[in-house]
């Protein structure tokens, strides 16, 4: 297994998150924004991950060439993110992020498998090869809170670009794995989607991301509102990435010890408290610390619960759309709704609402795993009507 080259375009590609979810609603906001358009604006990149993933998943699973795609979406990424620098009104801007966030949101679903395909039956090691995206967010977040403190929002485009150019050029190094034939006896995919613990797995991760609307689109403005510098709050997000590479480093004792479907519950418990404490006292610090340290759940260990229990519902021929209806619904939808929403109720109610309905719906995503998703399922592609 080629593990640095899988590692490096992770770490990239999660550099680039670094960048986008601290710091461009702060860009915006230098822009002129009120929150309810930095609330759609935000929404854009979740928007396109509605459909893009499932889109190039869809292409991935019958054209069999992963990484010629991933490639290109790579490459098409960072030419349209190119045409930021020379727009600023809202229709224009939101035009290039429509563009480029579609080729970005494309590739990673389309990685994924290629990932799982070279870990083979080792599926429980995904997250040390995950964990190196966990690092280069870790760098991009701190590395931008001190550049933003000194120079000003404007210095995330130039360093955006950078990245973008540098997860294309790490796609580069990472071919196909050898093409392993599928099951001939496989149902259509609508029949394992129509499983009712599979219904009930894309609702609870859909409510769980969009419980983090408000936190994704605002949290940076709420702690600079309160405060807190834009250094600090960079060290904020940060602190909740290194956590989240604790969780993932030990991942995989822990899915073994308590199964993905006892670790998506804790998640869902946490992310629950996680809002609740950001809302109420955000200017207790150690809270907001404790706070942030529940990535490693709310994140970390959701994501690498729900991908194994996406690699054990959608096998074959499948895979790639699984991996990219999961993408789809959660961080798509999920996300793109929670941040529409959280604009509205953040511009109508203010900050405390916010992150209180944020924690009723993680506490409504809790309720639906623990009534209907089930611990290690057997591969429900293969045999679509168990």
């Amino acid at each position: 297994m080629p593990y640095w080259r899988l590692s490096g375009f992770y770490f990239f590609y999660f550099a680039a998150l670094g960048v986008l979810a601290p710091f461009w609603g702060l860009y915006l906001k230098d822009l002129g924004f009120d929150a309810l358009a930095i609330g759609q604006l935000m929404a854009i990149p979740l928007a396109t991950k509605m459909v893009a993933p499932y889109l190039w998943g869809w292409l991935g699973d019958h054209l069999e060439q992963r990484m010629a795609m991933v490639r290109l979406g790579s490459l098409l990424t960072a030419l349209i993110f190119a045409a930021v620098f020379f727009v600023e009104a809202f229709w224009p801007l939101a035009l290039a992020m429509v563009l480029f966030s579609f080729f970005w949101n494309a590739v990673l679903p389309q990685f994924e498998v290629i990932t799982f395909r070279y870990l083979g039956a080792n599926v429980a090691r995904y997250a040390r090869v995950r964990v190196w995206g966990s690092v280069g967010f870790i760098i991009a977040v701190l590395v931008l809170g001190v550049a933003v403190d000194a120079q000003g929002p404007r210095i995330i485009l130039p360093v955006m670009l950078a990245i973008y150019a540098a997860i294309w050029l790490s796609s580069l190094l990472v071919r196909d794995p050898e093409h392993r034939p599928h099951p001939e006896e496989q149902g259509h995919i609508l029949e394992v989607i129509a499983n009712p613990r599979v219904l009930a797995f894309f609702i609870a991760c859909f409510l769980m991301q969009a419980g983090h609307g408000g936190y994704y689109a605002f949290y940076s403005i709420f702690m600079e509102g309160i405060g807190y510098s834009k250094t600090l709050i960079g060290g904020l997000w940060a602190l909740g990435v290194i956590a989240e590479v604790v969780v993932f480093i030990y991942m995989h004792q822990l899915l073994d010890r308590f199964g993905a479907r006892r670790v998506l519950l804790a998640s869902f418990f946490l992310a629950a408290l996680r809002w609740l404490l950001i809302g109420l006292f955000p200017q207790v610090m150690p809270l907001m610390l404790l706070a942030q340290l529940f990535h490693a759940a709310t994140f970390g260990a959701f994501h690498a619960a729900a991908i194994h229990l996406v690699h054990h519902y959608f096998v074959g021929k499948h895979q790639g759309r699984g991996q990219a209806l999961y993408s789809s619904i959660s961080f798509g939808a999920g996300g793109a709704l929670g941040s529409l929403f959280a604009g509205f109720v953040w511009e109508s109610l203010g900050p405390l609402l916010t992150f209180l309905i944020s924690a009723l719906i993680s506490a409504l995503a809790l309720l639906i795993a623990w009534l209907w998703i089930e611990d290690e399922p057997r591969p429900l592609a293969a045999n679509p009507s168990g």
